[in-house]
């Protein structure tokens, strides 16, 4: 006879009991962040992934520096999926990871915000075109101005994610709000 219901083990119980503990604590932004860059840089790596196969097929390159700038984009976006689905993950885990600290983040989030920045407006001065205008839609043209305004966007994802996460590292310092313990990982902020 199979057992239609199986009851929770001891671990599955205390990670509920975590979990349950933690759902106090204020800073439910940190995970929407951390989501919203996932999922920009899901679809930046595509979109670079698509226009770098397409130009190595076609061998049409506006110029060696706009493939060498997609090829960029690919890193960062890789980059930025990598991580932050890693953090992502550390955080519905409930395990204590070197990735999961409130320093190790900040450290990363700002070293991406910069890749971004810097990728971001090289491809603003380097990319062919304005806005497209009189162009198809789905053109080269607007393809590459949809790189970029990606780019800018897990740009400032990245700068308001530091912002916030050093807010909110502030907010709970001890010397500021004797109340508030000061919280080691980020993890604990969901």
């Amino acid at each position: 006879m199979v057992p239609t219901k199986r009851l929770p083990s001891r671990k599955s119980k205390r990670r509920i009991r975590r979990m349950s503990m933690s759902t106090n604590v204020t800073g439910h932004f940190h995970p929407f962040l951390f989501t919203i860059m996932t999922l920009c840089a899901a679809a930046e790596l595509g979109l670079t992934a698509f226009l770098i196969s397409a130009g190595n097929a076609n061998g049409t390159w506006p110029s060696p520096r706009y493939h060498a700038l997609l090829i960029m984009f690919a890193f960062n976006s890789s980059w930025t999926l990598l991580f932050s689905t890693a953090y992502m993950l550390y955080l519905f885990d409930g395990a204590t990871h070197f990735l999961a600290n409130v320093a190790s983040s900040v450290i990363w989030i700002l070293l991406t915000s910069i890749l971004w920045g810097t990728a971001a407006g090289i491809m603003h001065n380097t990319r062919t075109g304005t806005d497209c205008p009189n162009v198809p839609t789905i053109s080269r043209c607007r393809q590459s101005l949809t790189v970029e305004a990606l780019g800018w966007t897990e740009f400032g994802l990245c700068t308001v994610n530091v912002l916030v996460t050093c807010a909110w590292v502030y907010c709970s310092h001890p010397k500021i709000h004797p109340r508030a313990s000061f919280l080691g990982d980020s993890r604990r902020m969901v």
